[in-house]
């Protein structure tokens, strides 16, 4: 058999599935599979309607994709499943699904975080977790339903976050993923297991939960009914780093230490990998996160919104421009004209994503932005302000120098964004790869296979077997030390974070 591995890779507008072959040191990526995700309406058992994810129609798309591999008589050895974070699906003794697999971008959790804080104080959560305080984090939607679902948790026998379901569907095995387990602010930092005194705390049933697995862990083969399906009769189901972060982080190719990494796509998430957790008064004030990271690292990072934005601003449009069509409006639109602050909290799920950046322009002294170009100006522009303030606090927190940013994913393709942050940063910028999630998916399965010995040597690989992109400083690029100044002040009068 070949040496080769299927990595099933969903973002919350789409899914892959795609085909690693490892050969002469060198990774071939072929897309098997894509399919469309989106959020859906469905009603709860308080009859009221909640933003939910489709996920018999995900575990369908996944089947699919093993269907058409088997056509194309690839023998893949393994298959791993990586997606977002925090979200989670809880299952009754009969294994049946309680309640939806509701979305982060619900607004059932709206308010409750300051709840939360008069039982257990911020400071000592993240003493105790040193995750980011943000309003979907799994704790807040859990403690919901502590508060207004009772019955329904009670029924609950397993908790299961998104991928950990899909595996199970495979399977037949549950387990919780160790990246995607310590993103939920339930899990303690120190005894590396979920906390019992904040499950306690909040009335959040603890046998629900299962030791956490590491990536690379081998759950089994697919179960019989699915291999018969599939046509795959001896494929493994292997958990990588099922946070599609973390998965992303570990494809870096990097080969030194100075480096910060841009984890570009719906979201962005900048940070550094790290040897331990930063847990300190600075990084609670600025509001950084230590997630679980391959090989026993910590990815010290922020959310960032990220190009949901501009995402939002296309479907809005009703697809009218393509992704490269907005961007040459917004090169050609006057600079630094509007600035928004990208992680206030109206740009998570607004009606209108146009209005909440006309009326957050106004409401700040600014006039409205009116054409479609000056929009997209103002989210690339202060996505990248953003970026330069987070370089910042990640040097002041971590007391390291930073000289290499490494932007992976999606983001990789909008070149006027990357030259943006290489100017503003002064940082050696590198894009690439886009499909890092799925790669550093492959890249624990090559390492549970035995293919590989280590993660620096699936970095090498990944570094020799994809365009890389260098972005140098344009020297004649436009004056930024106002518009910079004009945003910190924005940020300070915004809340800072």
């Amino acid at each position: 058999m070949e040496r080769s591995a299927l990595a099933v890779d969903i973002g919350a507008s789409s899914g892959r599935v795609l085909l690693g072959e490892l050969k002469n040191k060198k990774i071939e990526l072929k897309e098997i599979h894509r399919f469309k995700n989106k959020i859906i309406k469905k009603k709860n058992s308080k009859n009221q309607q909640e933003d939910c994810w489709d996920i018999d129609h995900l575990f369908k798309e996944i089947i699919n994709g093993l269907e058409k591999a088997a056509a194309k008589n690839i023998e893949a050895a393994s298959v791993g499943i990586d997606t977002w974070a925090v979200d989670f699906v809880l299952l009754d003794k009969e294994d049946n699904r309680l309640g939806n697999a509701v979305s982060y971008r619900s607004h059932r959790t709206d308010g409750l975080m300051d709840q939360v804080f008069k039982k257990i104080t911020r400071e000592e959560i993240y003493k105790r977790t040193g995750i980011q305080f943000l309003q979907f984090n799994t704790i807040y939607q859990l403690y919901y339903l502590a508060q207004n679902e009772k019955e329904l948790l009670a029924q609950a026998e397993d908790f299961l976050m998104i991928p950990d379901y899909l595996n199970f569907l495979l399977s037949g095995t549950k387990a919780n993923e160790y990246t995607n387990a310590s993103s939920t602010q339930l899990f303690n930092i120190e005894n590396n297991d979920w906390d019992h005194k904040l499950l306690e705390k909040l009335k959040i049933p603890e046998n629900i939960f299962h030791k956490p697995v590491e990536p690379g862990t081998k759950l089994g083969q697919l179960k019989k009914s699915v291999a018969e399906k599939t046509s795959f009769s001896d494929l493994e189901v292997i958990v990588p780093a099922a946070h599609d972060t973390a998965s992303a982080v570990a494809a870096v190719p990097a080969v030194d230490h100075d480096f910060a990494y841009l984890s570009s796509g719906t979201w962005s998430l900048m940070g550094i990998e790290s040897d331990q957790a930063l847990v300190n008064k600075k990084a609670l004030a600025y509001n950084f996160t230590n997630e679980g990271g391959v090989n026993d690292t910590f990815r010290f990072l922020k959310n960032i919104m990220g190009l949901w934005l501009i995402q939002e601003v296309k479907r809005e449009l009703d697809d009218k421009y393509s992704h490269g069509q907005l961007v040459e409006l917004a090169a050609e639109a006057a600079a630094f004209k509007f600035i928004i602050d990208p992680n206030d909290d109206r740009f998570l799920n607004p009606e209108s994503m146009i209005e909440a950046i006309k009326s957050f322009c106004q409401e700040t002294g600014q006039s409205r932005p009116e054409t479609v170009g000056e929009i997209a100006r103002a989210i690339f522009e202060s996505l990248a302000f953003e970026y330069k303030l987070v370089i910042e606090q990640l040097e002041e927190v971590s007391q390291k120098e930073i000289n290499k940013l490494h932007i992976i994913g999606g983001g990789v393709k909008n070149e006027f964004l990357n030259q943006m942050i290489a100017d503003l940063t002064g940082l050696e910028v590198y894009a690439g790869p886009v499909e890092a999630t799925a790669i550093g998916n492959l890249l624990i399965q090559f390492k549970a296979n035995n293919w590989i010995s280590d993660l620096k040597e699936g970095r090498e690989i990944v570094k020799n077997s994809f365009a890389i992109k260098r972005y140098k400083i344009n020297d004649s690029a436009a004056d930024y030390d106002a518009a910079w100044d004009r945003f910190r002040k924005l940020k300070s009068i915004n809340g800072g974070n």
